[in-house]
């Protein structure tokens, strides 16, 4: 049982996903409310106000207009204060069509030194099989000695091969000639 003897935890509740209509709504009625606000701060307009306020909601083709507005609105004394900071760097969105594909791109640090590696690496496997590095002499003289050894054991059993058939016929020789007698 829990802590503090409650049955069961918030994990196996069900979830309870918001819709994209929802969602819809509820930035319409954020907006709404900002587009109340800047009414209220410009000193309102009256009934002309109301109007366009009414037709705005209605026509949800003009809500891109709107969040560009909504967005240049500073935020409290932001108004009023200019700032001049030269370390911030203010955000420009580049249009697909002003992106530069065909230019050279300048590679981060990270990604030159893996190209480095790449290239060293296939320098080395190239110099490896052309047998000019010590690890790729070693392995030669390694596999030379492997030769040898591999011949002289293979000699060695044709031999005692031979002499064991040498040997078996000698004794079927014996064999027939003590038979004949």
């Amino acid at each position: 049982m829990p802590k503090g003897g409650r049955k069961g935890g918030h994990k196996g509740r069900a979830r309870q996903y918001t819709s994209p209509e929802e969602i819809d709504a509820q930035l319409q009625a954020e907006k709404q409310k900002a587009r109340e606000e800047e009414e209220q701060e410009e000193g309102g307009e009256g009934a002309i106000g109301d109007a366009k306020k009414e037709k705005k909601s209605l026509d949800s083709d003009e809500s891109d207009e709107d969040d560009e507005d909504y967005q240049q609105k500073r935020k409290g004394v932001e108004g009023l204060i200019d700032i001049e900071n030269p370390n911030r760097v203010v955000q420009t969105a580049k249009k697909v069509t002003q992106l530069d594909l065909d230019g050279p791109k300048e590679l981060s640090r990270r990604e030159r030194e893996e190209i480095e590696k790449q290239k060293a690496k296939e320098r080395y496997m190239k110099m490896h099989l052309a047998g000019k590095t010590e690890q790729a002499k070693a392995d030669l003289a390694r596999l030379a000695i492997i030769r040898k050894q591999r011949e002289e054991a293979a000699r060695k059993k044709e031999e005692e091969r031979k002499a064991k058939d040498d040997a078996s016929v000698a004794g079927k020789r014996l064999q027939s000639l003590s038979l004949n007698k």
